[in-house]
């Protein structure tokens, strides 16, 4: 096959790729907001299989293999992809045609969405400190937080893995913390609790950075929409 025989034209490429029709997509790319290859492209430009689009800074899934599971993750269930004492972890609960990975972790004791995929590109975006994606918490403490432990919250707590970025924090009723933070190191909503002293009872994670879903209940899961997975790079980029 020559080069020019595995080339195509970049609308196709778009409107295959669900971004939009073959008509907008033109409009896409003749107002300057696709990029081959970090070079933005212009009407008449073809692409190969293994080049890099983006349209507005956010990648085209081109790869029909790629997949992304949505799921909410029951207390005790492992967030690894295997467990060598054979206990269960989030890849047992989902479809095994493809081999997946959970995107950060929430501990055996919480609860709540964690996203599953094969998706790499997506995986450094959401797990890498430099993108801050945000991700919201509902955290059901010991006693009642007062005006000053929730401030101390949003300020930053200092741990010993050193001080938190700043958080929003809420209390909707008494005993129960909104809590939303840009960081993802190892147990921060419990430990950041516990320094102000109210130890966590339950935590659900219902929020990363734009996806929620609260029909979705415990051990259940769900393939992402193309549109979810879109907006998921999108808070990468503005975080």
């Amino acid at each position: 096959m020559t080069s020019e025989e595995s080339q195509e034209r970049l609308q196709k490429i778009l409107a295959r790729s669900g971004v939009a029709s073959r008509r907008v997509s033109e409009d896409l790319i003749d107002s300057g907001r696709v990029t081959i290859n970090g070079k933005v492209a212009t009407l008449g430009d073809k692409a190969r299989e293994l080049d890099q689009i983006e349209l507005d800074g956010i990648p085209v899934l081109r790869n029909p293999d790629l997949v992304h599971y949505l799921l909410h993750k029951p207390r005790t269930v492992l967030s690894t992809a295997s467990d060598p004492e054979g206990r269960e972890t989030v890849v047992d609960l989902v479809p095994s045609e493809a081999r997946v990975f959970p995107v950060g972790r929430l501990d055996a004791d919480s609860e709540g969405l964690i996203i599953l995929t094969n998706d790499g590109d997506l995986t450094q975006r959401l797990t890498h400190p430099s993108f801050g994606v945000p991700k919201e918490y509902l955290s059901h403490v010991e006693g009642v937080p007062s005006r000053s432990a929730i401030r101390r919250l949003r300020e930053g707590i200092e741990l010993e893995d050193g001080m938190t970025s700043p958080a929003e924090v809420s209390m909707p009723q008494d005993g129960l913390l909104r809590i939303v933070i840009h960081e993802g190191r190892n147990r921060q909503v419990r430990r950041m609790c516990d320094a102000v002293g109210h130890r966590v009872l339950r935590l659900v994670r219902v929020r990363i950075g734009p996806i929620t879903d609260p029909a979705l209940s415990a051990g259940d899961w769900r393939t992402m929409t193309r549109d979810e997975v879109r907006s998921l790079y999108e808070a990468a980029i503005n975080s």
